[in-house]
């Protein structure tokens, strides 16, 4: 009789026909929804605020990043919770509920605020100025958009996680992509929306953009109480802020990266595909980090992991092997190739081209997904268990960096691709 493999012990078990199915579905609608969102990044980019106040296009990374690092480590939280078996009694379910869902909304309106300092910090270090109103623009702009995209997914994401389960679906294959299929774009449409509506109040009425700001931060001291009544969130209140904070960063990074690339008119056409390169790789990745977490969770101790992990790391552990994380981590490189494809030409379609993009373009798109994808995946299966083995939930931990590295690896895997095929006089890319 063949021994189990680690990766399967205590899992929910799962032939890999179901596990490509479970998570083709939500890839191809979070390949949709970011789809939509470049494309409607591409319309508002010749909006007068966006024309007026270009430090928004650093935001753009930061906000989106972290909407979707709040609602992936939530869906992440959720999901083990649910294998674990601890959403069985009803007031156990509510309390864990409720209580992730305002720790959320305060890490939303907090990460809003910072962001759109950092934004204005990184605006300031580019141009050697920053007018005032529009360091107060960019904050009500972020706070707004991240408070009222984070309720809004959350109570989605919660009914996703019950439902899956209700199904006889895992999920850990289904939550993170579903926090993503369409979150960018709801949260997209956000910005744009709140930061044209400010921007119309700016010169008559700025009283308007303070008493947003004084009512969702007046809000915080309502989510520390109720996030406090469970001891879950209790712990992430002191403890969760690190990974969060530093993703931020490193997405506003990547956002600076896109405002300078904007600037270039010959580059101009990033701005449809740097949704989608960096959706993509973070929803896949946030997947992995999701599976292994769980598998961590249900077989291993805090700070103990399997035996072929306690020695140096070695790439080809992260693909080669029996385990289902192996074979999740294959079925998500392989989706890359097919799946970018897919959505390369759907933009093409959608921007009325009537010719294939060319192959160059093609090459050169699909060869920066594949590497940051690739890249995501190592650093995951490395990340998840060093976290594990130095006592930190990876479910809270994980996904914050590994999305943030995404937008940044994307983003300039991206810039450098639009860069060469300019250089090497290509028009695909327009």
């Amino acid at each position: 009789m063949k021994a189990k493999d680690p990766d399967d012990a205590g899992a929910p078990a799962e032939s890999v026909c179901s596990m490509v199915l479970q998570i083709l579905v939500p890839f191809l609608l979070a390949g949709l929804g970011t789809v939509s969102a470049g494309m409607l990044l591409d319309v508002v980019q010749s909006w007068d605020v966006f024309q007026e106040i270009t430090e928004i296009f650093i935001l753009v990374p930061a906000v989106l990043g972290m909407k979707g690092n709040l609602e992936m480590t939530l869906a992440s939280r959720l999901s083990t919770a649910v294998n674990a078996g601890k959403m069985v009694l009803v007031r156990e379910k509510r309390m864990l509920i409720i209580g992730n869902l305002a720790l959320k909304q305060l890490q939303a309106t907090v990460l809003g605020l910072l962001a759109s300092l950092m934004a204005t910090l990184l605006g300031w270090m580019a141009e050697g100025k920053m007018p005032f109103n529009h360091i107060v623009l960019l904050c009500s702009t972020s706070v707004s958009t991240a408070f009222v995209a984070s309720l809004l997914q959350g109570i989605i994401m919660v009914g996703v996680i019950i439902g899956s389960k209700r199904m006889g679906i895992n999920p850990d294959n289904v939550a993170t992509p579903m926090a993503a299929s369409f979150g960018d774009l709801i949260t997209l449409a956000l910005l744009a929306g709140f930061s044209q509506w400010f921007y119309s109040f700016i010169e008559l009425y700025p009283y308007v953009l303070y008493l947003v700001d004084l009512l969702l931060l007046c809000l915080i001291p309502l989510w520390v109480v109720i996030a406090s009544k469970h001891p879950a969130s209790h712990i992430l209140l002191h403890t969760g802020w690190e990974p969060i904070i530093t993703a931020m960063v490193i997405s506003s990074i990547g956002g600076l990266i896109l405002d300078k690339t904007l600037s270039d008119p010959n580059l101009a056409g990033i701005i449809v595909y740097a949704p989608v390169i960096n959706g993509i790789g973070g929803n896949l990745v946030s997947i992995q980090s999701s599976r292994i977490s769980t598998n961590l969770h249900l077989n291993y101790s805090p700070g103990e992991v399997p035996e072929d992990r306690k020695s140096c790391y070695n790439p080809c552990r992260t693909f080669f092997g029996s385990g289902a994380n192996h074979r999740s981590a294959q079925i998500l490189l392989l989706l890359v190739i097919p799946g970018q494809f897919i959505f390369i030409h759907t933009i093409h379609l959608m921007k009325g081209g009537h010719t294939l993009p060319s192959p160059l373009f093609t090459f050169a798109f699909l060869s920066a997904s594949l590497i940051q994808v690739f890249s995501l995946l190592c650093t995951a299966d490395c990340m998840v268990h060093c976290l594990w083995r130095k006592g930190k939930d990876p479910d809270s931990y994980s996904i914050p960096y590994l999305t943030a590295l995404g937008d940044l690896l994307g983003t300039a895997l991206l810039s450098l691709a639009f860069l060469l095929l300019w250089c090497s006089g290509d028009s695909g890319s327009v």
